[in-house]
């Protein structure tokens, strides 16, 4: 008797992803498809966001920080689907390594507009969508930085940091509603945006060292942090709400313990 076939664990929802031409937002994305959703991938980054959605996904270049950007994607998923299962905010900037007292106010309003505003964003025109359908997952990137210090910028981890009050705040604002709100906090993942501390440390011959700090002792792949994503936005997480979930490789389970501080 031959097995059944299977069944995605999203198999017939429909899903939005932000940040989905590269790095954590397209392994989603791909994953998403694989387990059965409909994809709306959403990107300020045309060339590639088209590359990552051909065949499998509904591809719209748009500013996930701005307003108006998110409503579009939202009546995009609602004249192609008729509704939305599943929103996955993960749309981010690092803006790099300022100095705390050389950063700009310009600079901390674009980091915060983009990784705090937004996931708010993206919970507010969505969740009216799923509370109407008594149901839905929504998913935001948050970071290790928003829990600890010295894994991100100042501005950075201050918004990631929003992240995960964003989603502890926002779940109980929807209590009774069946909407979900978690947040994923990864570690040391190479993407696009960390691609500067991987190519300076390929220069210099000490690749085998990124990620040292941590229990795992190597860093992460977008394809793990996808899984998470997967995992909340399916109805395997179905009692899982307004929690951050670190995917780190065990760095925020301990104080530092080695590595020079300037």
């Amino acid at each position: 008797m031959s097995n059944p076939a299977r069944v995605g664990r999203l198999q017939g929802k429909r899903a939005l992803v932000t940040g989905a031409a590269s790095g954590i937002g397209r392994a989603a994305l791909l994953l998403f498809a694989r387990e059965g959703a409909r994809v709306l991938a959403v990107d300020r980054a045309r060339e590639g966001l088209e590359a990552a959605a051909a065949e499998t996904a509904i591809a719209l270049a748009a500013d996930a920080g701005d307003e108006a950007a998110v409503e579009r994607a939202v009546e995009r998923c609602m004249a192609e689907w008729g509704g939305l299962d599943v929103a996955f905010a993960n749309a981010g900037v690092s803006g790099g390594r300022v100095p705390l007292l050389e950063q700009t106010v310009e600079q901390w309003q674009e980091i915060l507009r983009v990784n705090l505003i937004g996931p708010w964003l993206m919970i507010k025109h969505t969740a009216p969508v799923m509370i109407r359908q008594a149901q839905g997952s929504i998913v935001c990137t948050a970071s290790v930085a928003g829990l600890r210090a010295n894994a991100g910028g100042t501005p950075y981890s201050a918004s990631k940091a929003g992240v995960i009050s964003l989603v502890q705040t926002a779940a109980n604002s929807l209590t009774g509603t069946g909407v979900r709100v978690n947040a994923i906090c990864p570690g040391l993942i190479e993407t696009g945006m960390t691609r500067p501390i991987f190519d300076f440390a390929r220069a210099r011959g000490t690749e085998d060292k990124i990620g040292q700090l941590n229990p795992a002792r190597r860093h992460g792949l977008p394809e793990e942090i996808a899984a998470t994503a997967l995992f909340l936005a399916s109805d395997d997480a179905s009692y899982v709400n307004g929690q951050a979930i670190a995917v780190d490789g065990g760095l925020s389970s301990t104080h530092p313990f080695t590595g020079s501080r300037r």
